[in-house]
């Protein structure tokens, strides 16, 4: 049987590209190597799927080029793919930052996405384990272990290695590379950090979390964000080093400002109303009790502020405002819930997500070097590259 197009991968952004090509009357097969589609679909957002966010924009994104992911998202918005959501009934609600949830299940976005696919007559076979892909004459041939498959068209859309478990594999770089097509080195994104030497210390507050402004990356690819915290048995997690984490290469540092609202001189200031007052009852106004302890001991402040020199407390204030950890590691692709880097954009079309130097090629969604910030970003890349791609089969 021959195809107009055959999608690798029945994630979120195969499943939606699949939607859109086939609701434009193509002849679309789907190819999932697992016996479920939507995986990741199902398990994101704590089983309630982060499915977009309101504030989406270019500079939410990390990309060898910055400006690749401009055409497409302009062309499929958030208010887009809620139009969608609300047509098919499902609930939803917005949390902080823009980040929109199902009020239910995140089952209900794949039986959408899969209502979708029926609408276009896609067909969608699971349990693909694709061996083998070729150009041919006439397009592209896929080989699984029980079937060949024919397509004019062939799309990547099977994502990064991150979570493994779920399935993911490196199979696009390699495809990617088997037609000349380079790639950006993948590491693991929004994942936890891990601390050594030294800064041991920080586990052993494992599980207290606490507001914070986290800031990593080189200047021109710098990111600041201003979330929580956690700390865990191995490191640092929660939102805040999450992202930052996107940002951070091995051997880099990883600043954070336990205080992002105090003014400058406030502890000079709280001495003067507080003479006797212990810096670590003053932090405890502002961060946990265990926390504060920690930082006040790692700062030598055991004494009341109305002993200690203006001096030690001008340099507590600026540690305080730019700690820097330097993580030894990540928890890698095993932990992280995206993964940075990619097929490279300089090879791909940005108005279609086709490769430009081999015809009939495409990919989307996580399989590129496009990568979004936690809540909702990835999501809305992966129905914005599925709709480019869509519209261009």
């Amino acid at each position: 049987m021959h195809y107009d197009a055959i999608i690798l991968g029945g994630g979120a952004a195969g499943l939606f590209c699949a939607a859109i090509a086939g609701q434009r009357g193509r002849r679309v097969l789907v190819l999932e190597r697992s016996e479920t589609i939507g995986r990741k679909i199902l398990i994101s957002g704590g089983g309630r799927c982060n499915f977009t966010n309101l504030g989406t924009g270019p500079e939410n994104y990390l990309s060898a080029n910055p400006h690749f992911a401009k055409s497409a998202l302009a062309r499929y918005t958030p208010r887009d793919f809620l139009d969608l959501v609300e047509r098919y009934g499902i609930a939803w609600h917005e949390k902080t930052l823009g980040q929109l949830f199902c009020d239910g299940s995140a089952r209900q976005i794949v039986d959408m996405l899969v209502a979708e696919c029926d609408k276009g007559g896609v067909e969608i076979v699971t349990g693909a384990q694709v061996s083998s892909v070729e150009a041919v004459d006439d397009g592209y041939r896929v080989s699984s272990h029980d079937a060949s498959y024919a397509g004019a068209q062939l799309v990547i859309a099977t994502g990064g290695p991150s979570i493994p478990k779920m399935g993911a594999s490196d199979f696009a770089y390699r495809l990617a590379r088997q037609f000349g097509l380079k790639v950006v080195e993948p590491r693991p994104a929004l994942v936890p950090l891990v601390l050594g030497g030294e800064e041991v210390l920080f586990r052993e507050l494992s599980g207290v979390s606490a507001p914070v402004e986290t800031s990593s990356g080189s200047n021109k690819a710098r990111g600041t964000f201003r979330e929580a915290a956690l700390f865990t048995h191995r490191g640092l997690s929660g939102p805040a080093i999450l992202q930052a984490s996107s940002y951070w290469r091995p051997g880099e540092p990883v600043d954070v400002d336990f205080v992002p609202d105090a003014p400058d001189g406030w502890l000079i200031a709280a001495k003067a109303q507080a003479p006797r007052k212990t810096a670590a009852a003053l932090l405890a106004e502002h961060l946990p009790q265990r926390l504060a302890e920690t930082l006040a001991d790692r700062l030598g402040l055991d004494r009341p502020l109305g002993e200690t020199t203006d001096k030690v407390l001008r340099a507590a204030e600026a540690l305080l405002a730019n700690w820097r950890f330097t993580p030894s590691g990540s928890e890698g692709f095993a932990k992280a819930e995206v993964t940075a880097g990619g097929i490279a954009t300089a090879e791909m079309s940005s108005q279609t997500l086709g490769a430009k130097r081999v015809p009939g090629l495409y990919a989307i969604g996580e399989a590129v070097d496009v990568t979004g910030w936690l809540g909702g970003y990835n999501f809305q890349w992966a129905w914005a590259s599925g709709y480019a791609c869509g519209q261009a089969l």
